[in-house]
C-alpha cells in the first residue's frame, strides 16, 4: 500500500520499560534470543551502572511520561542479585518515575539458586514474577536442554507464593520432541494445578542461528499440533482462564500489561545489550525505533565513554546499535501486528492516535476483509473474527506495504 493521505496528530501513549539482563546458565538449544552463558561471575556492578546510564541517555524520550510497567527479560534476569534488581528500580523511578499502580515483570528459572531469592526480588520491588518452566516432564525437559526438573519447577511456584507473589505467570511450551497429546495435557494441566493467575502457552518453533536449526529435533506431526492446540484451549478454558491474546491466557483479570502495551502499540524503553525501543515524538511527527548493541561486552564499553545525548528527535544512540523511523506506508502492517493478536482487538481511535494516520489509511483494506468475516468492528473495538485468529498471516499480508 501507499500512502498519500496528509499525517494526522499523533499523541503519546503509555510508556513501558524493558531491561535486558543477556546473561543465562547454559544456552538452550531452541533460544534465538541475545543471551549469553555466564562463564565467569557476571558484572554486576559495571552493569547496573551502565544501565542507568543508558536511561539517562533515553530520559528525554519519556517526554514526561511515568512507567506503566516495567520488564526484566533475558537470558536470565534472576541471575541478578536482588540487590541490583533494587538498584535498578530505584534508578528507573529517579529518573522517569513510576505510576502509582505500576506493573514489574522479572523472568526467573526454577532453580534453586534463583528460588533462594525470590524473597529478595519481592521487597525490591519485583510485584509479578514470570516462571520459565516450558514442561513438567523431565525427559523433555533435558531434550529441551533445560537446568531445572520437574521437582524445581513445582517447588519453584511454592517458594514464590511464601515469598508474597500474588501475580505469577507460568512459561509453557506445547510440541515438543516426542510429545503427545496426552503429554501435552498432562503438563498443562499441572500448571493449572498450580493456579498461577497467567499462562503463557506457546508452540515450540525452531529459530533461525538456534542449535536446534542447526539439528532439528524431531517435532509432533501437523495433526498432532492441532489436536494439543485445540484441546488445550478447551481445558484452560474449562479452568477460568480466558485466552485474551494468541498464547496468553489470564484468570481473575490479570492480563500482563506489559505486554498490552506492546500489542495496543504503545510506547517502551528499552535498556541493556541488545535492548529495542519505541518511542512516539508528537511534536515531530515522528515515530521512532531504537536499539543497543548486542555483545555485553560492547555495550558496558559503550556505558564507559559517558557522553550523553540531548537531540531528541535526532537520537544519538552511544550504544553502538541504531535507530530509525516508521515510515507512514509501514505504520498500518506494524500497528495491525500487534493489535490484531489480541482477542478483543484495540478501541479504533487507536489507529489514528497512535500511528497519526486516518483510518482511511486501512479503511478499504478492512471492509475487504470484513467481508470475509475475518476482521469486525465490534463496540468501537477492532478486531480479529475467530475465523481471523485462525488465519492471522493471510489477514496481516492485506496490510503489507505494495513493492515498489
Amino acid at each position: 500500500m501507499s500512502l498519500h493521505l496528509p499525517p494526522l496528530a499523533l499523541q503519546l501513549p503509555p510508556l513501558s520499560l524493558y531491561v535486558h539482563v543477556p546473561w543465562c546458565i547454559r544456552k538452550c538449544p531452541y533460544c534465538d534470543f541475545n543471551s549469553h552463558q555466564a562463564n565467569d561471575d557476571i558484572p554486576e556492578a559495571d552493569y547496573v551502572a551502565a544501565l542507568r546510564f543508558d536511561l539517562q541517555q533515553d530520559q528525554l524520550l519519556a517526554q514526561g511520561r511515568k512507567l506503566t510497567s516495567i520488564f526484566f527479560g533475558g537470558g536470565t534476569p534472576s541471575m541478578l542479585s536482588a540487590q541490583a534488581i533494587g538498584q535498578i528500580l530505584k534508578d528507573a523511578e529517579r529518573i522517569v518515575g513510576f505510576e502509582s499502580d505500576i506493573e514489574i515483570t522479572l523472568e526467573a528459572n526454577p532453580g534453586t539458586f534463583e528460588q533462594e531469592k525470590f524473597s529478595g526480588f519481592r521487597a525490591a520491588g519485583v510485584n509479578r514474577l514470570s516462571i520459565g518452566i516450558q514442561s513438567f516432564n523431565d525427559h523433555q525437559l533435558k531434550l529441551l536442554g533445560r537446568v531445572h526438573g520437574r521437582a524445581e519447577a513445582l517447588r519453584a511456584v511454592g517458594v514464590a507464593r511464601a515469598a508474597g507473589f500474588d501475580n505469577i505467570n507460568l512459561d509453557l511450551m506445547h510440541g515438543l520432541p516426542e510429545q503427545s497429546v496426552a503429554d501435552a495435557k498432562a503438563d498443562l494441566q499441572q500448571a493449572i494445578d498450580l493456579a498461577p493467575e497467567h499462562l503463557s502457552w506457546y508452540q515450540l518453533t525452531i529459530e533461525q542461528n538456534t542449535a536446534f536449526y542447526s539439528a532439528p529435533p524431531v517435532l509432533p506431526e501437523e495433526e498432532i499440533l492441532a489436536d494439543i492446540q485445540d484441546d488445550g484451549i478447551e481445558l484452560l478454558a474449562s479452568a477460568g482462564y480466558e485466552q485474551y491474546e494468541i498464547s496468553a491466557y489470564a484468570r481473575d483479570e490479570k492480563r500482563a500489561r506489559h505486554n498490552l502495551n506492546y500489542w495496543q502499540f504503545g510506547d517502551y524503553l528499552g535498556t541493556g545489550a541488545g535492548a529495542h525501543g519505541k518511542v512516539t515524538l508528537p511534536a515531530e511527527n515522528k515515530i521512532l525505533r531504537l536499539w543497543k548493541t548486542r555483545l555485553p561486552k560492547h555495550y558496558l564499553d559503550a556505558a564507559s565513554s559517558q557522553k550523553i545525548s540531548t537531540n531528541l528527535g535526532g537520537h544519538q544512540n552511544v550504544f553502538g546499535g541504531g535507530s530509525d523511523l516508521l515510515l507512514p506506508d509501514a505504520l498500518p502492517l506494524e500497528f495491525m501486528m500487534n493489535a490484531l493478536r489480541l482477542h478483543a482487538g484495540v478501541p479504533v481511535n487507536y489507529f489514528t492516535e497512535r500511528t497519526g494516520l486516518s483510518w482511511q489509511a486501512v479503511d478499504e483494506i478492512w471492509q475487504s476483509l470484513t467481508r470475509q468475516n475475518l476482521v469486525e468492528i465490534e463496540q468501537s473495538f477492532a478486531r480479529p473474527t475467530a475465523l481471523g485468529r485462525r488465519f492471522l498471516n493471510r489477514v496481516l499480508q492485506e496490510f503489507m506495504q505494495d513493492p515498489e
